[in-house]
């Protein structure tokens, strides 16, 4: 409870001051460093991985090595953000001289505006609270969950000024079941050896036969090069139970006119919300009336996307 308190609070500290550091790092041609000591260090880290993965150059330098030789991570042109609770601690004190020396623009992420990082800093960013939730007041815990809030409302308001897409989003997390949902197309899935397919006049035993080489458990029934339905094997089994001589039917006896279809260069999530729509688990994929093949539920389940 007292943790949502304290983010609750973080509102009234939004000032001018986050607004020009979120100005300063968007307009930077360099890179954003950000560091920290201790729980800190940690938080900084996280904030760094959030803003790499939404499109803002980041990079991690604890404090306390770039007091010995790490300094040199930080370039001409690049912004820093320093956090730290007090402001006061020993190797802050060290390292934002050093920065202001360099001319690089200081960020702080501090809940003591009056500390000495509260003063030397270019922009301050207030996450004071009151109390931590600690029982002996003394883990950081409302401390740090406030740096990493602020961190985070740093990152979404640069991500809203660059304008940033669920399509830049997978260009940085290519990996993965999220990066399969956001960049794998239905052609990518397709197998030219497996694609399923019947003539019109086809008999009901070639239709089986090509069902099952082809384990789709669909055909789609071709005519003049244009798919017009297709046959599954539901189709099947629903028709050996209502006929009892099938030795005069064809493919175009049983198909199922007007299937659903999806192009090659249609996202695979959107052909897994179309097959979860309708309840089906095959989809004809038709690039300008050309057949192409069929993209299977069972697929797209094995490549995790779910």
């Amino acid at each position: 409870m007292s943790e949502s308190e304290s983010i609750a609070k973080l509102t009234q500290f939004i000032d001018d001051n986050f607004v020009n550091a979120v100005e300063i790092i968007y307009n930077s041609k360099g890179r954003l460093v950000v560091t920290g000591i201790g729980k800190s260090a940690i938080i900084a880290q996280k904030i760094v991985a959030t803003l790499n993965s939404t499109g803002t150059p980041s990079l991690f330098l604890h404090a306390s090595e770039a007091i010995h030789g790490d300094l040199g991570m930080v370039q001409a042109g690049d912004v820093v953000i320093c956090i730290s609770k007090s402001g006061n601690s020993p190797e802050i004190k060290v390292l934002v001289p050093l920065l202001k020396r360099f001319g690089n623009k200081l960020i702080a992420i501090t809940g003591n505006t009056t500390s000495f990082l509260g003063k030397e800093a270019d922009f301050v960013l207030n996450t004071y609270v009151e109390t931590e939730a600690c029982p002996i007041n003394l883990a950081p815990t409302n401390s740090t969950t406030a740096q990493l809030v602020m961190g985070d409302a740093i990152a979404v308001c640069l991500m809203e000024m660059k304008n940033f897409t669920a399509e830049d989003f997978a260009k940085y997390h290519p990996g993965g079941a999220l990066g399969k949902k956001l960049l794998l197309r239905v052609g990518d899935m397709l197998d030219n050896n497996h694609k399923p397919m019947v003539a019109t006049d086809s008999t009901i035993k070639n239709v089986i036969v090509e069902i099952s080489e082809k384990r789709l458990g669909v055909a789609a029934v071709i005519e003049n090069e244009k798919v017009i339905g297709i046959i599954t094997d539901g189709d099947i089994r629903r028709m050996l139970n209502k006929t009892e001589n099938i030795s005069g039917l064809t493919a175009q006896d049983i198909m199922t006119k007007n299937p659903k279809t999806i192009k090659s260069t249609d996202m695979v999530s959107d052909a897994l919300n179309i097959l979860e729509d309708f309840s089906i688990t095959q989809l004809v994929v038709v690039d300008n009336g050309n057949y192409k093949g069929v993209i299977h539920l069972h697929d797209i389940l094995k490549e995790g996307i779910v």
